[in-house]
């Protein structure tokens, strides 16, 4: 029998009276394919960072071709053929894409930036060398991380969820790439919420719940309902079809907005028009960096609009664009940003605190002191009501993981009881038992009568929620597609020429 490349015998992780891994046993063979199943909080992202060195385990033994090694640091991990794609990214903002390459990987700037361009050009992860990171959305950046990992050559290579932001067409040849990896002996552990993405990509699969291992299993011997169960423990939430609601006043309404970008690697807004009315979802569909993060920050308000086009956008009844992010949250708008990280939250501030940056309206502030007790009250319902996995509302937000962070980002936004939601990427990295009931809980709110702006990469989410649709390809918006009488092929030719499409 062949030996595995990487074993983890009873390995545990405790953060004070958290364990968030505890007593687990995994072995990774040679050219295997290896999916870590669970759901937010199982203890996923914590395992592999014990495994690339990124934290160390309180007990427990980890071999590496069949030799006990102690893996203490990243630099250490990547000497022995180990790679890792965070869930968070690790990339310099201000770096361009070449210079955090280099940092990590050998080699002259000329010879990367080549090096770059046809990793990007081979695996259909295309982005310019030359870009600095910080003018990059968030699927760009994805791609950053995956070649830089790429040209490490490494003889196990960890990716956690690494789909989350990539169309479909770079999934497809992300997957080519794995396989042909595999077949080269190369070891892959694949984190993903995904359970299709598993059955298809993956030779193996471990479960773990509570930080435990509960399982070892065959992906493709079993279908993604059943997957599901065997992960969260329970049945799944169940996302009915509701009946369209009856449309009120349009809440949200852009007419002809073109903005040229600040940014030489950004996207510039052509003649961007777009409305949502009370009881309806609108959703913008697209492959990331067609101008999301543009058209998102004149939504929010984060980026300002010349004097000439600030009549070119209503919100709840007034003229908002010479109003800035606090004013139009004053109307009765709320927001949910694609980075959880820096913008949706403050890393190294406490859930109360970061219920307070958005929430402090809600009686937390008085004669412009903070009353403590209201913005804890206030987390801790979040908490319960949203079951975000965290030792309690103390606990800082960077600490807790990327799904549970999203689901405490949403509850918040949504305890507001906005009169206009704006969600970009709601549900990327959410296990599939949280993304459904987020979703439920938006088509509930809009049957209440609630205005939704969705922007997702991810098709399958619109057309569960959305009344309309809508696709950005260019920084140019499609006309509005009616959901029901729509079909995927539809949206992916806008995707391509966002001049087609359906009155």
């Amino acid at each position: 029998m062949a030996q595995p490349l990487l074993s983890l015998r009873g390995v545990t992780k405790r953060y004070g009276p958290v364990h968030a891994n505890s007593g687990v046993d995994l072995d990774v063979m040679p050219g295997a394919i290896h999916a870590i199943l669970g759901e937010n909080g199982a203890g996923k992202s914590t395992l592999m960072k014990l495994i690339y060195g990124v934290e160390t385990p309180d007990e427990g033994t980890i071999e590496w071709r069949g030799e006990p090694t102690q893996i203490g640091s990243p630099a250490i991990a990547r000497r022995l053929g180990i790679g890792m794609v965070f869930q968070h990214f690790s990339l310099f903002e201000t770096l361009t894409v070449a210079e955090n390459v280099s940092l990590l990987v050998p080699g002259k700037k000329k010879e990367l930036t080549e090096r770059i361009v046809q990793l990007g050009k081979e695996f259909g992860l295309e982005v310019d060398p030359l870009a600095h990171v910080h003018a990059l959305s968030v699927g760009e950046r994805q791609r950053v991380e995956i070649i830089r990992c790429l040209m490490v050559d490494p003889k196990l290579l960890i990716l956690d969820e690494p789909t989350s932001v990539l169309p479909p067409q770079s999934v497809d040849l992300l997957f080519d790439t794995l396989r042909r990896l595999s077949a080269r002996g190369v070891s892959i552990l694949f984190i993903s919420h995904k359970l299709e993405e598993i059955r298809s990509i993956c030779t193996h699969a471990t479960i773990l719940r509570g930080g435990k291992v509960t399982g070892n299993v065959v992906p493709r011997d079993f279908d993604a309902h059943t997957l599901a169960t065997m992960m969260i423990g329970r049945d799944m939430p169940h996302l009915s079809a509701t009946e369209p609601v009856k449309r009120g006043e349009k809440q949200l309404e852009i007419l002809g907005l073109s903005l040229a970008s600040d940014d030489p690697f950004g996207v510039s807004l052509k003649d961007i028009s777009l409305h949502v009315r009370e009881g309806e979802i609108l959703g913008i569909a697209g492959v990331s960096g067609n101008g999301q993060t543009e058209l998102a920050a004149v939504i929010s308000g984060e980026t300002p609009l010349p004097k000439a086009m600030r009549d070119g956008i209503s919100m709840l009844g007034q003229k908002a664009g010479a109003l800035n992010p606090a004013r139009r949250r004053e109307l009765g708008f709320a927001f949910v940003p694609e980075d959880r990280l820096g913008q949706g939250t403050v890393p190294e501030l406490s859930l109360v605190k970061n219920s307070i940056l958005t929430a402090h309206r809600r009686g937390m502030v008085q004669s412009g002191m903070i009353r403590r007790g209201r913005a804890e009250t206030f987390a801790e319902d979040c908490i319960a009501e949203n079951d975000v996995r965290t030792p309690g509302p103390t606990a800082e937000a960077g600490s807790l993981s990327g799904g549970n962070l999203q689901k405490f980002i949403i509850g918040r936004e949504l305890m507001l009881e906005p009169k206009l939601l704006f969600l970009n990427q709601p549900t990327w990295g959410v296990d599939i038992g949280a993304a459904t009931a987020i979703r439920k809980r938006l088509i509930e709110l809009r049957s209440a009568g609630c205005a939704i702006l969705v922007i997702s990469e991810e098709l399958e989410e619109l057309f569960e929620l959305s009344d309309y649709m809508q696709v950005l390809s260019e920084g140019r918006l499609s006309a509005r597609f009616k959901t029901s009488e729509t079909a995927p092929e539809d949206i992916g030719r806008a995707m391509i020429d966002a001049s087609e499409g359906a009155a």
